[in-house]
């Protein structure tokens, strides 16, 4: 297998941060010296979480949190400079699971998430200005995993929402009125799956079924006049990334079944003078997300799968974007399926969009806005979509299905806000 090209160093802190002019609140305006973070965690053991309902009847519904964690740091800092040093090391197991079991009734609402993180590290700042640089590093754990899984095989519900997510390497940027220059490493090898499902005699309302799976990912949101210059770096060597989801219904009325996976993600939002970002994605992994889902009567059925080798958007709703990004996948693929069966019901819709490598870059058009992009993008694997939607004898109002198989994929907009 041909190597990857070697990802360029973007920097260090001092050299990324020239952004006090460009927000009108990242100055010591309050006289204050910086406050200052170095974080330096290693997990080196595995960590379990276990979540179990057993269930006879409820009437309100049942709520179930369980997640697990190998390391996580927050840090905030409101109207003062924060400088933020984090390195994060996981060489164990993070593994989260809920099991459900219903003999008659969920009752009216149940909601469960189930989480499973490597590292996650969330940082903020509100009118001040940021600075940090974030290394995450999963590389000799041998899995994160989160399943969740509902068995009701004669039961009933109302409403059901069950989320579940496994992530390597998670970090999170939020600026209010701030301006932020960082740096973000991400490196993982642990394979990564978000596995489960559910089985429910009749749900009278909605059943929303999700999974996640990502290797490394970076979302930064920035609001009310912000401004930021990010430079990512995100490598994935892991065998497998997976999100998998399968649903079986007597009777539904709504029934949703929903799978994304990526090896690496990264996403950065603003709104304020400008957003510059330097993001250069590699992944290895082979990236599969399956979503399945049956129903004997149904009135809306909605099955949809994602998948992508790397994924990258950045979007500016103020005056200007630039956008450095950089994508290669390689040769272990990338598959997607999305599969409904029905025998008795109205609306049957199923998706399954497969992307080696996908971007999106946008600028709003009403703020005199600006864009500066600088594109490429390798695939080396297979590519492949199907949706299936079968509906039986007894027929449905309307049967639709997508399927959308893309190598390399850029959009790029000068747009209006909502458009």
């Amino acid at each position: 297998m041909r190597k990857p090209a070697k990802i360029r160093t973007v920097g260090t802190t001092s050299a990324i941060l020239t952004l006090a002019v460009l927000c009108g609140a990242a100055t010591s305006a309050f006289g204050q010296d910086p406050s200052s973070v170095v974080n330096n965690q290693v997990q080196a053991g595995d960590v379990f979480a276990q979540g179990t309902l057993n269930i006879v009847t409820v009437e309100e519904g049942a709520q179930q949190s369980t997640t697990a964690t190998g390391n996580s740091v927050q840090a905030y800092g409101d109207r003062t400079d924060m400088a933020v040093t984090s390195n994060q090391t996981l060489v164990g197991s993070v593994i989260a699971q809920t099991v459900v079991n219903v003999d008659t009734s969920l009752g009216s609402d149940t909601a469960i998430s189930t989480t499973a993180l490597g590292n996650t590290a969330d940082i903020g700042i509100n009118q001040a200005t940021l600075t940090g640089v974030i290394t995450q590093t999963a590389t000799f754990a041998d899995e994160v995993t989160a399943r969740t899984q509902i068995e009701g095989d004669l039961a009933q519900a109302g409403d059901i929402t069950a989320a579940t997510t496994a992530i390597a390497n998670n970090a999170t940027l939020g600026l209010t009125n701030g301006a932020a220059g960082v740096r973000v490493n991400q490196s993982s090898n642990a394979e990564v799956l978000a596995d489960g499902g559910a089985v429910m005699q009749y749900v009278s309302g909605t059943s929303a079924i999700s999974g996640v799976a990502v290797g490394n990912n970076i979302s930064a949101v920035g609001d009310t006049a912000s401004a930021q210059r990010l430079a990512f770096g995100q490598t994935n060597g892991a065998a497998l990334v997976q999100a998998s989801k399968f649903t079986a219904y007597g009777n539904a009325q709504t029934a949703i079944t929903t799978t994304t996976a990526a090896g690496n993600s990264a996403a950065a939002f603003n709104e304020g003078p400008l957003l510059d970002v330097t993001s250069q994605q590699v992944n290895s992994a082979y990236v599969r997300s399956q979503a399945d889902s049956s129903a004997y009567q149904f009135g809306s059925a909605s099955v949809n799968a994602y998948g992508a080798g790397n994924t990258a958007v950045a979007g500016n709703s103020g005056e200007a974007l630039v956008l450095d990004n950089t994508q290669w996948n390689g040769t272990a693929g990338v598959e997607v399926l999305a599969t409904f069966s029905g025998t008795d019901g109205y609306d049957s819709y199923t998706q399954a969009v497969a992307v080696g490598n996908d971007v999106t870059g946008y600028a709003c058009s009403d703020c005199t806005g600006t864009m500066g992009v600088t594109n490429t993008q390798t695939n080396n694997g297979d590519v492949s979509s199907s949706a299936t939607n079968s509906v039986g004898a007894q027929g449905g109002r309307s049967v639709v299905g997508v399927s959308t198989a893309t190598g390399n994929n850029a959009s790029f907009y000068v747009t209006r806000p909502g458009n």
